[in-house]
């Protein structure tokens, strides 16, 4: 059984820091990638970053290269976005996505998590 569950969602002030959370349940060791991906009001949903169980950095859209870093730690099966300089514009609910069979598409999504950014 795969699920996924994040947390850390807020409302901040431009500037201000945030993490978020995914806590990962079913055999993660033989998952491929997790990612973020996030969905602002009457936006499709995008791509924030995504990083490799098995080891590696990892890789970010444009958009937060360089204020958001992805860690994860294998052995409490929890990957996390760091999110720094925050923006008005990264105001999103975020989702936690996973690539648990597949080499190309994310099969398994948790809740999401809102993420608010005032001016």
């Amino acid at each position: 059984q795969v699920q996924l569950v994040e947390s850390g969602g807020g409302l901040v002030q431009a500037g201000d820091s945030i993490r978020l959370s995914c806590a990962a349940s079913g055999r993660t060791f033989s998952w491929h990638v997790m990612g973020w991906f996030r969905q602002a009001p009457g936006k499709e949903r995008e791509f924030v970053a995504g990083i490799r169980w098995s080891g590696g950095s990892g890789y970010y859209a444009d958009s937060v290269k360089g204020r958001f870093t992805m860690s994860r730690d294998n052995a409490k099966n929890t990957v996390s976005l760091q999110m720094n300089s925050l923006k008005p514009e990264d105001t999103a609910v975020y989702y936690c996505a996973a690539q648990v069979t597949s080499l190309r598409a994310y099969e398994y999504w948790g809740q999401g998590t809102q993420v608010t950014v005032s001016s």
